[in-house]
């Protein structure tokens, strides 16, 4: 047994110089230090207005992001799944141009419905809609349009294009497959809005989505609006199930697919449908009053760490431990605890008066990995957390556009598709930006400045020196 020894090494520093993608120039203060010259801000009051220029946009990357996508296919499945929901020859926005334009909104910034109307003054962006930009009453009447068949449709497309054959298949590695639910509080009387878990907004109507990704990609590849007072239980075993069936399809022959739920899978229902897809599940215990006491109780801990004195700080130990619902349903479940004086945060318990263990319990059915390897594999669960902040807080999907529940489901639909689609085209056209959040691939990929000019019966794109898209689109 090889036990680790912390010990203090210094970070490097953080180098967060992201100049040379975004077309920036290099700050100059060693040379004025030398010639011994301070930076004096000039008057904005003697910059003068010029002529107002049509051709300026704020949205030049919706151009590579659009062509790479059209080229995956991706506007020939809108139109053979949703081309039918709008017909007829007075029909002026087709229900694939309406997707497609939410799609570019959310990638150029703009989360809500209500931000067309900022975009509609940009030339690119009237452009690439068909040349004009619909009122935002009728994209409500569109998203209410949707209906039970037509979501299954949108939410199997974005699952789709979360999953990436190309490199899932090419990696040897198991693949992790995160589940989690989040809280969406409502500040209205919309459908489904139901008191129930919230923990910023005590007794505030709400909705409780679950969010599927995959780890490796950090996409999104299964989502499902429920109402507020909704719990993640049994009701949610099919769901899981399905969302499990369908990454372990693309995987190759033998690859090994491991799921991480927090406390909530601790639920024979869906502990069962992981077992019955042939999942390996790491999961986090509840800590019930008798899983408590035996945790107490328990006295062959294994140190896995020490501290810089030589002191056990982290153990790890295997519970002869199950519920009642486990030999109901005839699973075999491995209970691994783990205490710790390590830094921690999330629902950790105290169970030794005295010492400064915290504990925390893992439920698993992989019965040949090493304890500690089991509950550092549930630690790396933690990713799913940012990915879920990143999405509330970059395309908004805890703002609901309208009182409808399909609607609303509808557009968390759209902006994960459109999520999916700019980590897919970054991870195509520009992989060394793939580690980047959405807020600054933004900035270097798809807000970019430009001229959108016409000549010779043809459409020209001018953009700035230095800036990311040049190369791909020369």
């Amino acid at each position: 047994m090889v036990i680790m020894t912390q010990t203090n090494i210094s970070k490097p520093g953080t180098q967060k110089m992201r100049r040379d993608v975004v077309g920036g120039k290099r700050g100059n203060g060693h040379f004025f230090q030398k010639i011994g010259r301070k930076v004096r801000r000039p008057n904005p009051g003697r910059v003068r207005n010029g002529i107002s220029d049509q051709t300026l946009t704020s949205a030049a990357g919706l151009v590579p992001f659009g062509t790479f996508i059209r080229n995956q296919g991706v506007d020939a499945e809108l139109s053979a799944f949703f081309g039918g929901m709008k017909t007829g020859r007075s029909v002026v926005y087709t229900m694939p141009s309406q997707i497609r334009l939410l799609i570019d909104a959310g990638a150029a910034g703009e989360s809500r419905v209500f931000g067309l109307e900022h975009l509609s003054s940009d030339p690119l962006f009237v452009h690439l809609s068909g040349g004009t930009v619909p009122s935002i009453d009728t994209v409500y009447r569109d998203l209410d349009r949707f209906d039970g068949p037509h979501l299954l449709a949108l939410e199997h497309l974005m699952a789709r294009h979360g999953m990436w054959k190309r490199r899932l298949r090419n990696s040897a590695a198991p693949i992790h497959l995160d589940i989690d639910t989040t809280v969406e509080p409502l500040f209205g009387s919309q459908e489904g809005a139901r008191v129930g878990y919230n923990p910023r907004y005590h007794g505030r109507p709400s909705y409780h989505p679950i969010i599927a990704r995959v780890a490796e990609t950090r996409t999104c590849v299964g989502a499902l609006l429920r109402p507020g007072d909704s719990s993640f239980g049994d009701d949610d075993a099919s769901f899981v199930r399905h969302v499990t069936r369908r990454v372990h399809d693309v995987l190759g022959h033998g690859q090994a697919l491991r799921v991480r739920i927090d406390k909530s899978g601790d639920c024979a229902a869906i502990m069962n449908a992981l077992q019955d897809e042939h999942a390996v599940f790491v999961t986090k215990a509840r800590l019930t009053p008798d899983l408590a006491s035996a945790v107490f109780a328990h006295k062959n801990w294994r140190t896995v760490l020490l501290d810089e004195e030589n002191k056990p700080l982290r153990q790890v130990a295997e519970l002869s431990f199950a519920r009642d619902e486990w030999n109901k349903n005839a699973l075999s479940v491995r209970v691994i605890a783990l205490r710790t004086r390590e830094p921690v945060s999330g629902g950790e318990a105290f169970l030794w008066p005295g010492l400064e263990y915290s504990a925390k319990v893992f439920l698993t059915n992989d019965f040949d990995s090493a304890a500690d390897a089991i509950a550092r594999e549930y630690e790396d669960r933690a990713g799913i957390e940012p990915m879920i902040d990143e999405l509330k807080r970059e395309l908004g999907i805890g703002a609901v556009p309208t009182d409808s529940f399909d609607a609303n489901q509808a557009m968390l639909l759209i902006k994960l598709l459109a999520y999916n689609l700019v980590r897919r085209f970054v991870d195509a056209q520009f992989p060394h930006l793939s580690a980047w959040r959405l807020s600054w691939l933004r900035r270097a990929l798809f807000c970019v400045p430009g001229r959108f000019l016409r000549s010779g019966h043809r459409y020209y794109l001018r953009l700035p020196p230095g800036c990311a898209l040049n190369p791909l689109l020369n």
